[in-house]
């Protein structure tokens, strides 16, 4: 048998309560974003879960929600890989915009496909932008850092890494957490379900709440599920829907 994975997006940041263009800009959690993340950890352990390792991103909002997880499960000695290609998609000179507002300049329909078209990226931003990656210490010595990404380019630094670290996790029979962003998950889980081009566009991912994947062993998913109230993941799942709208 393969091992367990969890998939679960960070909670609520500020610029998600903000309904701004987030991507690799590096913002924090909110009080009600920490709660998510506490309220995943049990959830998770309520289900008889634990792990081996885990992944996250180098942003905050997800390091710091899977920090809080790890200490809810008393699972704090695990180790910890966190790696850029599990960041968010860069959605270039959108970054730091009020969705509603670009919604309002370019018309919803456009917004939709800036954040859910498969290969369409946003406008790029200004190389000497100093919000640009390249000025990050954090991503020294990586090269072709994006200045805006499609969702295919997110898929195109998301699955070498799925398949050449935490696929062999899995073969290996370890339980694997990743907590990371709504794009690099959608991203993980287009790969996982083998999801077309055309109906990755109505998959959305709500923060804070796990997702769980159970495997046979050639790593063919048998059964997948959120964890948590099923009334609760609906309404934070039509919410996600929502945030390009031009009423908040």
């Amino acid at each position: 048998m393969a091992g367990k994975l969890v998939l679960c997006r960070h909670g609520q940041s500020q610029w998600n309560l903000e309904n701004r263009f987030t991507g690799w800009m590096d913002v924090d959690l909110t009080t009600k974003g920490q709660e998510e993340a506490l309220d995943a950890g049990s959830q998770i352990q309520g289900a008889n879960l634990t792990f081996d390792i885990a992944y996250t991103s180098l942003l905050k909002r997800a390091t710091k929600t899977l920090s809080i997880i790890l200490e809810e499960m008393n699972l704090t000695w695990i180790p910890v890989i966190k790696c850029w290609e599990l960041n968010e998609r860069h959605y270039g000179a959108l970054q730091g915009l009020y969705k509603a507002e670009v919604a309002k300049e370019y018309g919803e329909d456009q917004v939709k496909i800036w954040r859910r078209s498969y290969d369409i990226p946003p406008p790029m931003m200004a190389e000497d932008d100093t919000s640009h990656p390249r000025f990050d210490s954090k991503y020294d010595g990586i090269d072709e850092l994006p200045g805006s990404e499609s969702l295919k380019d997110t898929l195109a630094r998301v699955k070498p890494y799925w398949q050449d670290k935490i696929l062999p996790d899995l073969l290996g029979n370890k339980d694997v957490l990743v907590v990371a962003h709504g794009n690099s998950l959608r991203s993980l889980v287009k790969i996982i379900d083998n999801i077309s081009d055309e109906e990755i566009v109505n998959l959305n991912i709500p923060t804070g709440i796990p997702l769980l994947y159970e495997f046979n062993e050639n790593l063919n998913p048998t059964s997948k599920s959120f964890l948590g109230d099923e009334e609760t993941i609906k309404k934070a799942t039509e919410k996600v829907a929502q945030q390009g709208s031009i009423k908040k």
